[in-house]
């Protein structure tokens, strides 16, 4: 069944910030979102059973939720069994099972974190801020494969170009830059991932 909303879990304000902006590009204009932010990673892995346990008791068939979780310094494979075995419990059928079917619930890895994101789609970011460079070192060109932290690497770049002096303001960065990703164009293998579930989910892969 093709989802008519998607209700979608994140650690931080900055990647709801993001949602908010980007989703509009990718998903058909009959399928709404709400984002729903933790405050931080530990707080969303220490409260997620209890509030999948309540999507349980009411989620629509035509609801669908997404659960993104940024991978940091874990083990992929090891986070997403772990938030995959709390789903279970919840009594929520997981698209890991259900495959392409009519999943309750998506579980989707951030490689490392959301501004992966940003160097998967670097015009966006030269839009965004167009004192950065428009050539990335080779070390960033791997969006995923990044080393020693994403958003510290953004934040040098930025702040080399005149941006963001006092630090920055993920917030900020977050609604500018996913105003401008092309969910075609963006290189981060995670991120295609999630886009394509989202796609999946309402009927427009």
């Amino acid at each position: 069944m093709k989802a008519s909303h998607l209700e979608i879990l994140v650690e931080e304000p900055s990647m709801e910030a993001f949602l908010h902006e980007a989703l509009p590009a990718i998903l058909p204009e009959d399928c709404t979102f709400q984002s729903y932010s933790f405050g931080d990673k530990g707080r969303l892995l220490t409260n997620l059973e209890n509030r999948l346990r309540g999507y349980a008791r009411w989620l629509p068939a035509e609801y669908r939720l997404v659960i993104l979780v940024d991978r940091d310094s874990d083990d992929c494979r090891d986070l997403k069994r772990r938030v995959e075995e709390t789903v279970d419990g919840a009594g929520l059928l997981s698209r890991s099972i259900a495959g392409e079917g009519d999943w309750q619930a998506a579980t989707r890895i951030v490689c490392e974190e959301l501004e992966a994101w940003y160097f998967g789609d670097w015009e966006a970011v030269k839009a965004a801020y167009p004192r950065v460079s428009g050539v990335l070192p080779p070390r960033l060109r791997n969006s995923d494969g990044i080393a020693g932290g994403t958003w510290e690497a953004l934040e040098r770049i930025l702040r080399n170009a005149g941006y963001f002096k006092g630090g920055l303001r993920k917030v900020e960065a977050a609604k500018a830059i996913g105003q401008r990703i092309d969910p075609d164009r963006n290189s981060s293998p995670s991120f295609r991932v999630f886009r394509d579930a989202i796609r999946e989910a309402a009927g427009s892969a």
